[in-house]
């Protein structure tokens, strides 16, 4: 292959000259041996007017944006927008997450604007290195999707007066009223050890719960202390799958009052709220996690995170803006 080189002066004066005796692009590429493309590139980025070429005048120009080099990009351009993305994204947020958030905190500074394309470009075109490494951790990996649970052990154990969640009140998939919550665990390595999941319907709020075992006995004691933080107004219902873990759902429902429900098997779709917070869960905790080696501290400040990342959603602002927003019923002063 051909080793590319750039227009030389010479080249421009022979286009010049092809020009003024009315030569076809291809004559004049097929003259200098380059390609077709090159020539009338050349010509239509250098003049309206393809007869009024000038060679010295297009050499110039050439010579000019070299001594320019490249312009520097939105984010390497402007410090202060720079350290509020790099900021984010060390925390996980998505670049779309970055992008409409920002909108919110800055309503006045119009330099404080950025697509979540160009925070991708940016993120790769990054050199290799640990930088690059940590400011990719908030991208959501390509992954598999999450499979339904395995329901053959249902011939051995089913869990008795099970309500279903076509018995929910209407209030429950409107979203309109909060209250609401879904329920799941996350498995650890060799299903071995779990991560309890509580997320509210209307505001995301979420809630991690630590387990020492993914039993029923222990699934219920953790999520009825877990729900002591939230107070009794935004208590109603817990739609569940249909894993054994919740067996113990009348004794979990006259301890809390909440009254739980249970999805149809095979049916994800039902606890969708659940299952997409999950996969955010999964950048903190990827799977093979030994969650009986992640500390209290990892999984609270992991919660933090979580109820503190803007969600498309809720318009932009967090779980935790919102809900306090329920709590008080005051709007959230956002930073300027």
């Amino acid at each position: 292959m051909k080793k590319y080189t750039r227009l030389s002066f010479q080249d421009r004066e022979e286009i010049s000259r092809g020009i003024w005796a009315r030569e076809s692009f291809a004559d004049i590429a097929e003259r200098i041996n380059r390609p077709t493309s090159t020539v009338s590139r050349e010509i239509w980025s250098n003049n309206k007017y393809k007869g009024w070429y000038r060679a010295e005048k297009a050499q110039k120009r050439t010579e000019e944006l070299r001594k320019q080099g490249r312009r520097p990009g939105k984010i390497d351009s402007n410090e202060k927008l720079k350290s509020y993305v790099y900021d984010k994204l060390k925390t996980e947020w998505s670049p779309e997450e970055i992008a409409r958030r920002i909108e919110l905190d800055y309503p006045e500074d119009k330099s404080m604007r950025i697509s979540h394309e160009t925070i991708y470009q940016h993120l790769y075109c990054l050199p290799r290195g640990e930088l690059k490494k940590e400011l990719m951790k908030g991208l959501r990996q390509e992954r598999k999707m999450r499979q339904p649970r395995k329901y053959a052990h249902y011939r051995k154990q089913r869990i008795q007066d099970i309500i279903s969640i076509s018995e929910r009140p209407e209030e429950a998939r409107d979203r309109i009223i909060p209250g609401h919550w879904e329920g799941d665990l996350i498995v650890g390595k060799n299903h071995k050890s779990a991560l309890g999941t509580l997320v509210e319907r209307t505001t995301r709020l979420t809630l991690l719960v630590p387990l020492k075992a993914k039993n029923a006995f222990n699934v219920r004691k953790s999520f009825a202390k877990k729900f002591k933080e939230i107070p009794k107004q935004f208590k109603k219902t817990l739609t569940y799958d249909r894993g054994t873990e919740m067996s113990q759902h009348k004794i979990f429902t006259e301890e809390t009052k909440i009254q739980v429900y249970f999805a149809d098997p095979y049916s994800p779709w039902q606890r969708g709220t659940n299952e997409n917070t999950n996969g955010l869960i999964r950048q903190y905790f990827p799977k093979g996690t030994d969650f009986r080696k992640v500390s209290r501290y990892e999984i609270k400040k992991a919660e933090q995170r979580l109820n503190s990342r803007p969600r498309k959603v809720l318009d932009y602002y967090t779980p935790s803006e919102k809900f306090y927003q329920l709590i008080t019923g005051q709007k959230v002063a956002l930073e300027t």
